[in-house]
């Protein structure tokens, strides 16, 4: 069965809680993966005598033997040492996925608080999954690559009302999938455990593949989820389907995927998350993709007309960054004064 996200943890050393009173300025905090526009949004929600430094460098990147300060804030793609367990106060991931701070308490053994931010960026995933399907069903690329001999030959595309959509992982982001796409008036049905969203219809994952002709993966990353986007799901059902992910890309190994695409079981693949993404991204930021085989291998498949990816960006949008950066400095308000996060990782 699949559990909310929670992790067997090793014992950790306990630490008192801060109860000091709520303070008038937070205390030091270091921002690693903060793109531009985010430093912007930060800066406006931040106290006018913070004391914060930001990077668009993961920690990796960045090459720190030691925290910057005793509170960091990151993202996906940063990797929290395990020494650094005790020179940390807290660690707040500005994602709603946690599995890489559960990841790091486990390794670290202290019992270091960490949290994540809930429900910031549900709507903005959600049509960047429409978005990516269409570009498939549209066959956009090839559209715009056509634009140059103004040719319409070999671009005819597909129109979503009357398709089959299943989104697999009905939480606050695929409640929203499910929204979006009933509104293109595709039909719709869910896979979850928990099955909280009215009038959807849920189905097992092996009989909801086998009947979609759009799959959606909105599944959080757990032990149970780990590969569970594999050959043998997504090989039932009609030829051709569509497989996007816009929630882990460790949920549908990549090989798999490339077999299903040489095969034809998969028509399209738009994926704006990655296997080992720390590494991919920190590889083609630095531009070393030509020596490094597996980075090239994702370029070489991008290049394909029926693949759209993106770079983690489908929660990008200006209204989510704003609530984003918002619930990050609601959230260090929060820990300064109690010494917790509002939504710790468990």
């Amino acid at each position: 069965m699949i559990r909310s996200g929670r992790f067997p943890r090793a014992p950790f050393r306990k630490r008192a809680p801060n109860l000091a009173d709520p303070r008038t300025s937070m205390e030091k905090i270091f921002f690693y993966e903060a793109f531009d526009e985010e430093v912007s949004a930060l800066r406006q929600c931040l106290p006018k005598n913070s004391d914060a430094g930001f990077t668009w460098k993961t920690i990796q990147e960045q090459g720190d033997a030691r925290p910057p300060a005793a509170l960091i804030s990151i993202r996906t793609q940063s990797r929290v040492p395990g020494d650094w367990g005790k020179m940390l106060k807290g660690v707040l991931t500005r994602s709603q996925g946690y599995d890489h701070l559960a990841g790091f308490r486990r390794g670290s053994g202290e019992d270091v608080p960490c949290g994540f931010l809930d429900n910031y960026c549900a709507r903005a995933v959600a049509e960047q999954a429409a978005m990516m399907m269409m570009a498939l069903l549209r066959k956009f690329k090839k559209q715009a690559a056509n634009f140059t001999t103004f040719s319409r030959n070999g671009i005819t595309g597909s129109e979503c009302r009357g398709r089959r959509a299943l989104v697999a992982g009905v939480g606050h982001i695929g409640g929203e999938i499910a929204d979006v796409v009933k509104g293109l008036r595709m039909e719709v049905k869910g896979f979850d455990i928990d099955p909280k969203v009215k009038d959807l219809s849920y189905v097992s994952l092996t009989e909801g593949a086998a009947w979609a002709d759009v799959i959606f993966c909105a599944l959080p990353l757990t032990e149970e989820t780990r590969g569970m986007m594999g050959y043998h799901i997504l090989k039932g059902g009609s030829a051709g389907k569509i497989f996007v992910n816009v929630s882990r890309g460790e949920i549908s190994p990549v090989e798999d995927l490339k077999k299903l695409l040489d095969e034809g079981a998969l028509g399209g693949i738009a994926l704006d998350v990655f296997p080992n993404e720390d590494e991919l991204a920190g590889t083609l930021r630095a531009g070393a993709a030509v020596a490094n085989a597996g980075a090239q291998a994702w370029l070489d498949l991008a290049r394909k007309e029926n693949i759209v990816f993106t770079p983690h960006n489908a929660f990008n949008t200006s209204e989510a960054l704003k609530k984003k950066a918002s619930l990050t400095v609601d959230a260090m308000d929060y820990f300064s004064a109690r010494g917790t996060f509002p939504n710790p990782v468990p």
